[in-house]
C-alpha cells in the first residue's frame, strides 16, 4: 500500500501520495462518478497553491512558502491611520508569525520578510518602526541568532 496523506478545509483537499499520476487520475475520476452532486476538480503538479500556502515537491521533499494571489495588492492598514499604535505593531508581528509558520526554508522566509518590508514602506510605515518591530518579533520568539545569521546589514 502506498503512503497517502490528505488535509481538508471546508471543500478543499490537499493530498500527497507515492502513487503514479495515472493511478491518481483514475481514482479521482471514479470518486467523481459516485455522486452527481459532488464535482471533483483536481490539480496534479509538482507545485500547488492550497489556501495560503504554496507547496512544492522537490524530488520527494515538500517545501512550503506563503502563497499570495497575483491580484492581491500589497495593501495593509496605513501607518497614518487613526488606530491605536498596538494595532500597527501587530501587523508586522502577525505577518512574520505567518511567514515563520508557513515557510519551510529560511530563503523563503527571507523573501517574505522583504515583501513585508516593502508593503509596510508602501503604506507609510517608518523604516525605524519596521526595524524595531522585526527585532521585537525575533526577540519574542528567541530567534535573534537566526535573525543575525541571515541579516545582510550585520
Amino acid at each position: 500500500m502506498q503512503r497517502l496523506a490528505s488535509f481538508r478545509y471546508i471543500d478543499d483537499i490537499f493530498m500527497t501520495t507515492n502513487e503514479t499520476v495515472e493511478v491518481m487520475k483514475q481514482l479521482l475520476e471514479q470518486a467523481g462518478c459516485r455522486d452527481a452532486n459532488i464535482k471533483i476538480n483536481y490539480n496534479i503538479d509538482a507545485s500547488v497553491d492550497f489556501l495560503d500556502v504554496t507547496i512544492i515537491n522537490e524530488e520527494g521533499r515538500l517545501r512550503t512558502a506563503v502563497y499570495h494571489k497575483s491580484a492581491a495588492e500589497p495593501y495593509i492598514l496605513p501607518f497614518t491611520s487613526d488606530h491605536p499604535r498596538h494595532i500597527h505593531r501587530n501587523i508586522p508581528h502577525a505577518a512574520l508569525l505567518r511567514a515563520a509558520r508557513l515557510c519551510s526554508d529560511v530563503e523563503d522566509f527571507d523573501k517574505e520578510c522583504a515583501r513585508l518590508n516593502m508593503s509596510l514602506l508602501l503604506n507609510d510605515y517608518p523604516p525605524s518602526f519596521i526595524t524595531s518591530q522585526c527585532d521585537r518579533f525575533f526577540r519574542m520568539n528567541q530567534a535573534t541568532v537566526v535573525k543575525h545569521r541571515h541579516d545582510p546589514t550585520d
